[in-house]
């Protein structure tokens, strides 16, 4: 069974990033993705970093008729594609 966690963290000394929960026991092999606040990097140093996804989804016209027929497809609940989490596993061959 896929399961997860969201905590938001601070990076301590040595760059070293901890996650306190009781949910894990010792030992238990986990994948972390680590999400990066975007207010920390420079522009000038990353500028493809700093564009927010809101304004590239709405940066054409084209992605803004895409992405308004997908808000209206979910609001209307059609051409919606529906899947059980075991078909997903099987799917993905995610094992737990």
């Amino acid at each position: 069974m896929l399961s997860s966690i969201k905590q938001q963290v601070v990076v301590g000394r040595n760059r070293k990033i901890e996650i306190q929960t009781s949910d894990l026991a010792e030992g238990i092999v986990v994948e972390v993705i680590v999400l990066v606040k975007q207010d920390v990097f420079n522009t000038h140093t990353n500028p493809s970093i700093q564009q927010d996804e809101t304004e590239y989804l709405l940066s054409t016209q084209a992605n803004r008729n895409h992405l308004m027929a997908d808000i209206q497809n979910i609001e209307t609940k059609t051409n919606l594609v529906s899947f059980t989490p075991e078909e997903w596993n099987e799917k993905y061959n995610i094992r737990s």
